[in-house]
């Protein structure tokens, strides 16, 4: 392949063969992208620069620099607040809106999504698809699956024919980006792990005492937070049992709090989590330092 590569008389730049393999093995080509840009640039760039040189937006750009942090290639803080949906979104004019609408590919899309919603999309509708097309960044194809999602995710929780409104699929949109799906081959691979997941989703309600109804999104999110990081049933079971000990009844927030702090230790079964427990330094019998531990899990 060296051919291929054309070597000029210009400034070179260096990158570790580790630096190859951790962006070639993540497989962010965002993340691949901005790293290179970074490199390349002399002085820190503002995010204002980096969303205009680059033309993405603040999603985009949040996505793939926590994508460089996890990773270990950037310094950045680990814990970002999310971008959620602003209550006041960028207002286009009648002029934008006629812009966008000679954009092929957007037509394409609003003809679709009137057609897959039942409905005439009203101004404010219109204003969320432009919205995430163009603020957000999601391509028209994303937008589709991100679409699509959404109606069958609706029908499975609310019936047949039921029909999720242009909010709650601009949510899910933000979701979308913050997650780095800016491409149809993440979005798809996303919407296949989505369906994986989905069926151990009700083993996990289970173990929580919740049955006969599906989790709602929030509930949803946590349970696939706790699949990812590697949790069985049972060890969720542990967890839960120690939140109602110790909050009477089920705290998502607290719960969730103990299993993060568990996976920070690497312990993801009942047996690691009991041999680390047995390990931890004991307390004097103080009251305020016999609860020191519970304040752990409830710093997030």
């Amino acid at each position: 392949m060296s051919g291929y590569i054309l070597r000029q008389e210009e400034k070179n730049y260096v990158l570790r063969s580790s630096q190859i393999d951790t962006l070639v093995q993540k497989g962010d080509s965002d993340a691949a992208l901005l790293y290179l840009f970074l490199l390349r640039t002399e002085n820190p760039p503002t995010p204002q620069e980096l969303m205009r040189r680059l033309r993405w937006s603040e999603l985009r750009l949040d996505a793939a620099e926590r994508a460089l942090q996890q990773m270990g290639l950037i310094d950045r803080p680990a814990e970002v607040k999310a971008l959620e949906p602003a209550e006041e979104r960028p207002a286009y004019s009648s002029a934008d809106m006629a812009a966008f609408h000679e954009d092929p590919l957007f037509e394409a899309l609003f003809t679709q999504v009137q057609e897959k919603l039942g409905k005439k999309l009203n101004s404010n509708d219109s204003q969320i698809l432009a919205n995430l097309y163009d603020c957000v960044g999601l391509p028209c194809d994303v937008i589709y699956l991100l679409l699509n999602h959404c109606l069958e995710r609706a029908e499975r929780k609310y019936g047949a024919g039921r029909k999720p409104t242009m909010r709650q699929i601009e949510k899910e949109g933000y979701y979308w980006a913050r997650q780095g799906l800016f491409d149809q081959e993440s979005a798809a691979q996303y919407l296949r792990d989505y369906e994986a997941k989905r069926g151990l989703t009700a083993q996990y309600m289970k173990v929580l005492g919740i049955g006969g109804r599906p989790p709602v999104v929030s509930e949803e999110r946590y349970i696939r937070g706790w699949i990812d990081w590697g949790f069985d049933t049972d060890t969720v079971a542990m967890a839960y049992d120690k939140t109602v000990f110790y909050k009477k009844e089920l705290n998502w927030r607290y719960l969730n709090g103990i299993l993060r702090r568990w996976h920070e230790n690497g312990w993801h079964s009942v047996a690691a989590v009991e041999q680390g427990e047995q390990q931890k330094p004991q307390k004097s019998a103080g009251h305020a330092e016999k609860n020191a531990w519970m304040r752990q899990y409830t710093k997030r």
